[in-house]
């Protein structure tokens, strides 16, 4: 029979509890950065198809682009290969059975987000 005295039970953690780990974050994040890359290339695929499309229609699109939001946009794209990148490698070191441990995890979460962090600012010095 079901347990009618509910009052007693813990209740399932809450936000304000709820204190999350660097190794959710960092797979929530490689999750959003996977999903963000989407909205990046159809804002290339519509400039593109623009271009083959006509004079007027490709203006509009290249001031979409090339205006303070489409910067904004590919700046957070360029940091969100490269998370997703150095993300990818981390899984792939975790594949081999290797810094399972909580502390490495913690170690390869931040080399993921400063290195992501750093060869963003690289490649918008070298272009």
């Amino acid at each position: 029979m079901a347990d009618v005295n509910q009052g007693e039970r813990p209740l399932s953690p809450h936000l304000q509890v709820y204190r999350p780990q660097l190794t959710s974050i960092t797979s929530i994040l490689t999750r959003i950065t996977g999903n963000a890359l989407i909205v990046a290339a159809l804002l290339v695929v519509w400039w593109l198809l623009a271009a083959a499309t006509g004079p007027e229609y490709f203006a509009t699109a290249n001031a979409v682009v090339t205006s303070w939001f489409g910067d904004l946009v590919f700046t957070l794209s360029l940091w969100a290969v490269w998370y997703h990148y150095l993300a990818g490698l981390r899984h792939l070191y975790f594949d081999a059975g290797k810094g399972l441990e909580i502390e490495a995890a913690e170690k390869l979460g931040i080399a993921c987000i400063a290195g992501s962090v750093v060869l963003t600012v690289i490649t918008l010095i070298i272009i």
